[in-house]
C-alpha cells in the first residue's frame, strides 16, 4: 500500500494536467472572443471618439469584457480580464486578470457591463503587471470615467487609467475605488497564442 499510494497522487497529477489543459485553453479562447467583441463594441460607440485617440499613445488596454454583479471572483462583483500590453512592433501578448470588487456602483437594476481600461503611464501598467493592483485615492493613479456626459471633460491625455463602459449613459456614475486587478497565474503559465489572440490584437490595432 505505500508503494501503490505515491503512484496513484502521480498519476492524479498527471491526469489533473492533461484534463486542465483543454479546459484553460477554452477559457482562454472563450475570455479573448468576448474581449473582441467588446472592442467591437466600443468602437461604433460616439462617446468613444475622445479615447480612441488616446490608443495610439497608451501603454496597455485591459479588457473586462463581462462585469458581473452578485458573487463572482472576488465576492460580490468581478469579471475575468485580458490585459494587452503595447511593444515596439504594435499590441503584444494578451495576459489573464481578474477584477473585482465589494461593490462597483452600478446603477439599480442593471447586472452587466462591459469595460475597456486604457492605461496610458508606465506607472498604472507596472501596478497592474505586478499584481494584487487596488484602484483607488491611495493607488497614486488617476482613473477617469469615460460617458456621454463626461467626455467633454476628458482631455487629450486624460489620466493614468482612462475607463470606457458600456451603456456609458446607464453607467456614467461607475466607481472604481477599492477595486483588485489580480494576475491569473494559472492562465498565465502557458504562452496565450492562437486565432483569438491574433483576431483581438488585429481589432485592436484597428481602432482609430
Amino acid at each position: 500500500m505505500k508503494t501503490l499510494l505515491p503512484k496513484l497522487a502521480a498519476a492524479s497529477a498527471v491526469a489533473l494536467v492533461i484534463f486542465a489543459a483543454p479546459a484553460q485553453a477554452a477559457d482562454k479562447a472563450e475570455i479573448l472572443g468576448n474581449a473582441d467583441r467588446t472592442v467591437t463594441h466600443l468602437k461604433h460607440d460616439p462617446a468613444f471618439a475622445t479615447a480612441a485617440r488616446m490608443m495610439s499613445g497608451a501603454r496597455a488596454v485591459y479588457i473586462v469584457p463581462k462585469l458581473v454583479k452578485g458573487g463572482f471572483i472576488f465576492g460580490a462583483e468581478g469579471g475575468a480580464g485580458v490585459l494587452v500590453p503595447r511593444t515596439a512592433r504594435g499590441w503584444g501578448e494578451p495576459k489573464f486578470y481578474d477584477m473585482g470588487s465589494a461593490s462597483f456602483g452600478l446603477q439599480a437594476g442593471l447586472e452587466q457591463a462591459e469595460l475597456v481600461f486604457i492605461i496610458n503611464s508606465e506607472r498604472a501598467l507596472s501596478g497592474i503587471e505586478h499584481g494584487n493592483f487596488k484602484l483607488g485615492a491611495g493607488a497614486g493613479v488617476t482613473v477617469v470615467n469615460l460617458s456621454s456626459g463626461a467626455e467633454g471633460a476628458t482631455t487629450a491625455h486624460g489620466g493614468d487609467i482612462v475607463v470606457w463602459t458600456s451603456g456609458t449613459g446607464a453607467y456614467a456614475g461607475i466607481s472604481f475605488n477599492g477595486s483588485v486587478i489580480s494576475p491569473d497565474k494559472d492562465m498565465n503559465a502557458t504562452p496565450t497564442v492562437g486565432p483569438e489572440a491574433q483576431r483581438l490584437r488585429a481589432n485592436l490595432a484597428s481602432v482609430r
